[in-house]
């Protein structure tokens, strides 16, 4: 009897403390997809708490985190798991590592390696679990995602994921094309990198600047630097104008031998840098002023009457002065010869 009663002491002991807890319920739960070709969301709403979700932008693989309608989370490390559903206590669960909690709608973001595990884990049956402890008071807290219809859902967010660009803003807003062989003419890979650019920029009309920067080496006179390092700009400048870009929309500069990328002291370096930049961005274009309409013709003036033999026609009067326009003055007599 007394072995049986410190057996239960003992399972009793390695459970977790009482701690609050965010969960849906599990005939309300729901996955939500949503995204473009830009980002894609896959996400499960969690009752008082908010949501958490999986992102993943273009060009990247997809990331963890949550979202909270109310700041629940302290600073500090919280611990992410793969947990094992409660039917299946001898799987156990799969500690993740931390997750480094701030402040904000969204108080943290995990490893792309760690998402990549948590989905894994919610196609075994698993669930998504951040234990964490709450802001005010410092009392134990858990949020928990349920992997219940979340195979359908998935299905639905690859569909997604397979319409994204294969790049996203940050890492095409700059770009280094190359001239190792010491010419102006743009090789395979330059003009390579430029299509990517080019394809990011017809999907996303909001990017409207191009900044284009010529490079070179210290090979030549500075003279011959400068003229270098401006028909590589005006290489890549004339490729987006052949693609459409409008030439109002660029700037074109060029510095020869001024900055380069590693010192020029081997062939190697002087490879490196012998370059053009290209730097997009977004700008507020100025707003051409509607064009008016010409102001209508005057309305003809009925003729005066001719004047009777003997009698002066009238001089009609001078129009007013406009405010603060003096009348022209009159004109000086010609003196007379003595």
């Amino acid at each position: 009897m007394r072995q049986r009663y410190l057996a239960i002491l003992s399972l009793f002991a390695s459970l977790p403390a009482m701690a609050i807890t965010f969960q849906t319920r599990l005939e309300k739960v729901e996955w939500k997809v949503e995204g473009d070709k830009f980002e894609c969301r896959l996400s499960q709403p969690i009752t008082d708490f908010g949501a958490g979700e999986f992102v993943r932008r273009a060009g990247e693989q997809a990331t963890f985190r949550l979202k909270a309608h109310e700041r629940w989370m302290g600073a500090g490390s919280a611990t992410l798991l793969a947990a094992a559903a409660p039917w299946q206590p001898a799987r156990g669960d799969i500690n993740l590592g931390i997750v480094s909690v701030g402040g904000g709608e969204v108080p943290f973001n995990s490893s792309q390696q760690q998402a990549g595990r948590l989905l894994t884990g919610l196609m075994e049956g698993r669930s998504p679990v951040i234990r964490h402890r709450t802001l005010q008071g410092g009392d134990a807290m858990e949020v928990r995602l349920l992997p219940v219809k979340f195979n359908k859902a998935y299905q639905d967010y690859l569909a997604c994921t397979a319409k994204l660009l294969p790049v996203n803003f940050d890492q095409v807003k700059h770009v280094q094309v190359g001239f190792p062989g010491g010419g102006m003419e743009l090789d395979e890979m330059a003009r390579a990198k430029l299509e990517i650019m080019l394809d990011f920029i017809k999907a996303d009309p909001s990017v409207n600047h191009i900044e284009i920067d010529g490079h070179s080496d210290n090979s030549g006179n500075r003279l011959t630097n400068r003229d270098l390092s401006r028909r590589r700009a005006l290489a890549v400048y004339d490729y987006f104008k052949a693609n459409g870009f409008p030439e109002a929309q660029m700037v074109m500069r060029f510095h020869g031998e001024r900055y380069p990328l590693a010192p020029n002291n081997n062939s190697a370096n002087r490879a490196k840098n012998r370059r053009a930049t290209v730097q997009l961005s977004r700008v507020d274009l100025p707003v051409e002023a509607p064009t008016t309409a010409p102001a209508p013709a005057p309305a003809p003036t009925e003729s005066p009457a001719p004047a009777k033999p003997g009698v002066p026609a009238a001089v009609p009067a001078a129009p007013p002065s406009a405010p603060g326009v003096q009348g022209a003055a009159p004109a000086p007599r010609t003196p007379t010869g003595s």
